[in-house]
């Protein structure tokens, strides 16, 4: 099945049954369906054909899945912008997607107005003044749509990477990768046509959209859109939209028990999975959501953005007694090795290199084969990301290969260095990468924000250090910084770091 496919299939059997919930406004499946043939029909009239790229930068509404599915009946290829980048940010991912079109959300007009690409720009969610609005070509008289025959191989997005090693890349996704980790988000948390998917977290991301909309939409259940997240309104949306499923980040269960002091006043009580993702939570914390949330259904999911995403799940019943881990196995239609090298297999108490292959994998980097070749190995992805397996076969995160410190032949993972630097309480973030060295091959350095108005010194810090970490990890260089530089994901952009140390 693809795409396409997929909303006329429910647009059939759901009909009037809600497929989306905004603002306390409801959007049937058949209402998507008919507005997505009016927004291909408009991307028809510009001449966008088969396989061309429209760009699409927005929060979380209506609009954005009316452009989202009316792109893929046109033929075309979705490429979903973070909302949060910078126009020469974005400008980058039109221009490298080659974008034919531009859809930004009204409240974006002042970026698009400084991006030089990106073909017809046309605002959506509201009004923008210069520009047209999508509402109003709607509006006008169209061209009818015109059926494109879509098979699963073809593309249907180029998502782009973060850019913490450089510049983003690509991941070229078909209609079949896009379904497949639909359905494994359906199949992990049991979906069906009752359940109500809270969307909070940006739906541009590889996640919320491709294994929690898609797998809302899969089985014919209704999102529920929070155009973005705040504690407050987070909890209201689950109150009064009878919500069922979520998925955000671990801060986004943690600031409503910090902001919202009336917490324990709102109805949660029609959730049953609470999922979390981009990174683990400590026991302490488990126990402390499960209490406050009244829940102990807590899913832990571990993916990227080249594997549709997915990966593996750390289930409710092992959030304590495995904290931190992300799990034992893979996910339905997936499979994961933990690898020494190229051939050999990481054991109990060993660390290795994460591969995955995926019924949902990308079909490679767009414009991009040389980044493609180096990514896989014998049709395993090789993510980067390096784990520890303790002795039940569970894997914990302990670095990415790229941030991995080979000094004087030992192996320093940077994010070890980086959890001990943080046990000092003056420290507010660090980053820890390996500066060239003649003799050593690379040192291990530390950047430092500390709390203002702290003393904090670099002999005080190698002191406190020496209770966490053998000296060969405690780095030999540190540099107090004001702030580190992150992409707009939040994620520290170590190539920047590093450059500055070349």
């Amino acid at each position: 099945m693809n795409l396409v496919q997929l909303v006329d299939l429910n647009a059939r059997k759901f009909g009037d049954k809600d497929c989306l919930r905004c603002e306390g406004q409801s959007y049937s499946f058949t209402q998507v369906k008919e507005d997505a043939e009016k927004v291909a029909g408009l991307l028809q009239s510009w001449g966008v054909k088969k396989g061309d790229r429209v760009g699409l930068m927005s929060f979380n509404t209506p609009d954005y899945v009316k452009v989202f599915y009316g792109t893929m009946k046109a033929g075309a290829v979705v490429v979903p912008i973070n909302h949060k980048l910078a126009a020469p940010e974005a400008e980058y991912i039109l221009e490298h997607s080659e974008s034919k079109a531009f859809f930004f959300d009204a409240t974006l007009a002042e970026v698009a107005g400084k991006v030089g690409s990106g073909g017809k720009k046309v605002a959506i969610g509201g009004e923008a003044e210069g520009y047209d609005s999508l509402a109003g070509q709607l509006a006008a008289s169209l061209p009818d749509y015109v059926p494109v025959e879509i098979s699963d191989e073809d593309y249907a997005e180029i998502l782009y990477t973060s850019g913490t090693t450089g510049k983003p890349k690509g991941c070229l996704h078909s209609h079949r990768n896009v379904v497949f980790a639909g359905i494994t988000g359906a199949l992990c948390m049991k979906m069906d046509e009752h359940d109500r998917m809270l969307m909070a977290m940006p739906i541009w991301h590889s996640s919320p959209l491709n294994n929690w909309f898609i797998g809302a939409q899969y089985v014919g259940a209704c999102t529920v859109l929070l155009r973005e997240y705040h504690p407050l309104h987070f909890l209201q949306a689950i109150q009064e939209e009878k919500c069922t499923i979520y998925f955000g980040a671990p801060v986004s269960y943690l600031l409503p028990l910090q902001m919202i002091p009336n917490f324990e006043e709102y109805d949660l009580s029609s959730m049953r999975c609470w999922i979390y993702g981009g990174g683990p939570i400590s026991s302490d914390v488990a126990l402390r959501l499960m209490e406050s949330y009244e829940s102990d259904n807590f899913y832990q999911v571990y993916g990227m953005t080249e594997s549709g995403p997915t990966g593996t799940v750390l289930y409710p019943e092992e959030q304590v007694k495995k904290a931190g881990s992300i799990g034992c196995k893979a996910l339905p239609g997936a499979d994961i090795l933990v690898m020494k090298n190229e051939s050999e297999e990481a054991g109990p108490g060993e660390t290795g290199e994460i591969w995955l292959k995926a019924d949902c994998m990308m079909e490679g980097y767009y414009k991009d084969p040389e980044a493609t070749r180096e990514a896989f190995h014998q049709g395993w992805y090789k993510s980067g990301d390096v784990a520890r397996v303790d002795e039940d076969g569970y894997l914990f995160i302990v670095d990415r290969t790229k941030d991995m410190i080979v000094s004087g032949g030992e192996n320093v993972y940077s994010k070890e260095v980086e959890d001990a630097l943080a046990t000092h309480p003056d420290v507010v973030e660090a980053a820890v990468v390996g500066k060239p060295h003649e003799e050593w091959g690379e040192m291990v350095t530390a950047f430092i924000v500390i709390k203002e108005g702290s003393e904090l010194n670099e002999d005080a810090l190698k002191e406190h250090l020496t209770a966490h970490l053998a000296k060969y990890k405690i780095p030999r260089e540190m540099h107090f910084v004001q702030e580190l530089p992150h992409t707009p994901t939040g994620k520290v952009k170590k190539f920047e770091l590093r450059e500055q140390l070349t």
